[in-house]
């Protein structure tokens, strides 16, 4: 398996070069050059294998010869010891719970993978991981690489109230290896100092930066395996289905639409957001307008230039009529968000994250034109990470999970950074 850059300007690369260097030298995302479909025997009998052997089916080909199959193997394993339940909630809408990794939230997946993926090359030379987050991706990350020999993770997350209070606990009480930057801007603040420090020869000369958001095809690419993983359970069916998936950098629907490029049957995805309606105006006029991002309840998808659209484009050959035949998206506000919350509460007793409540809206407004179809929303983060919010709405106190109660004991340690020159002076003089 090679790697291009999406801005075709770069030589192919391998598996580990493109995980090592998360950009390519030219600034483009890496992208596969082709993509074979899995036997489609196995995916027929996905009810009859482990999650550990669907995700090796489905990696193996993007990985190909930078890692061989039992320490991949032994890779899968390390990063899938938790469960990814699928729960009935109304007549033909499921919710996948992707939040029951150790940061409660469904990027664990992604960051355990690429942890161990970096652990596994050991290059001599420390790598300088660099992660923008508007919440949870920091998190994950920190979780995955705390502690991994020959790194140091930077994460650079939003100030102003931007992320949670748990959120932020979870970015800024690690210690060790992993260094918590506080930006005085938006997400897309902290995207654009992450993607200029790729292109800037004066650090690249002197550190081996490499990325861990989703830029990053090890920690994009195992996103995936969750569409598997649900259809292993809707197999039994027989019937059409579709996915809700709440959308803030686009990287966990263009996951889902790559496990689709690999000849799972999916019938048609939704990208559900925020008022960031980015990517739902360009389905509508065909143009896409990037802008600077607005904050919301539901702030990991507070992002006004999704970077993994450029992919989804990609895996469709830039042809709208055949990315909006698979793919529609739809944008929710706050309010709505709020009354989802309490409706599914108060209806069915159970408890939406704001993400998941965005999911749900989403699903049920595509399904109001296609009710003969099961649809599967993806509930992205455990209820707890927004207790003030939902708390209030619904009425009642959220149970926090030990893990939590133990970070509200520790001390919050971070940098405030106000611009690209502040963080590259720092960033320089970490080693000397």
């Amino acid at each position: 398996m090679k790697y291009k850059s999406l801005n075709s300007n770069s030589e192919l690369v391998d598996f580990e070069t493109a995980v090592k260097t998360g950009l390519a030298k030219d600034g483009g995302l890496y992208f596969p050059t082709n993509v074979q479909p899995i036997d489609e025997s196995f995916i027929k009998n996905l009810d009859k294998k482990t999650n550990h052997e669907i995700a090796y089916e489905v990696i193996k080909q993007f990985v190909g010869l930078s890692i061989n199959e039992a320490d991949l193997k032994k890779i899968i394993k390390k990063t899938l010891d938790f469960e990814f339940p699928l729960i009935d909630l109304e007549k033909n809408i499921k919710v996948l719970e992707l939040f029951h990794g150790p940061t409660l939230a469904f990027k664990d997946v992604g960051a355990r993978f690429l942890a161990n993926c970096l652990s596994h090359f050991n290059t001599k030379k420390e790598s300088v991981v660099l992660v923008a987050t508007s919440g949870d991706t920091g998190a994950a990350v920190a979780n995955g690489f705390l502690g991994i020999k020959g790194t140091k993770v930077i994460i650079l997350y939003p100030g102003g109230g931007k992320v949670s209070e748990i959120q932020e606990r979870q970015l800024t009480t690690n210690g060790e290896n992993i260094i918590a930057m506080k930006i005085n801007g938006v997400f897309d603040d902290c995207q654009k100092i992450v993607k200029t420090a790729f292109t800037d020869k004066d650090l690249n000369k002197k550190l081996n930066l490499t990325s861990a958001n989703s830029i990053n095809i090890a920690r994009w690419l195992p996103q995936s395996f969750y569409y598997f993983f649900a259809y292993k359970e809707l197999l039994k069916t027989n019937k059409d289905f579709v996915f809700s998936v709440p959308s803030g950098n686009f990287g966990n629907i263009c996951a889902g639409l790559m496990a689709l490029k690999l000849g799972l049957p999916i019938k048609h995805l939704i990208a559900s957001t925020n008022i960031n309606d980015t990517v739902p105006v360009y389905f509508k006029t065909k143009k896409y307008l990037p802008k600077p991002s607005k904050q919301t309840i539901s702030n990991a998808m507070d992002v006004g230039n999704p970077s993994n659209f450029i992919r989804i484009l990609e895996i469709f050959d830039n042809n709208y009529d055949q990315l909006t035949s698979k793919m529609s998206s739809f944008s929710f506000n706050d309010k709505e968000t709020l009354e989802a919350i309490s409706k599914v509460y108060n209806d069915h007793d159970y408890i939406l994250d704001t993400h998941g409540a965005v999911g749900y809206l989403g699903l049920k407004k595509y399904l109001k034109k296609n009710s003969k179809e099961i649809g599967v929303f993806l509930e992205t983060a455990h209820p707890i990470k927004f207790a003030d919010h939902i708390e209030k709405e619904i009425g009642i106190s959220i149970d926090m999970p030990e893990r939590i109660i133990a970070l509200t004991k520790k001390e919050k340690k971070y940098i405030d950074i106000n611009n690209y020159k502040e963080f590259k002076k720092y960033i320089l003089n970490l080693n000397s």
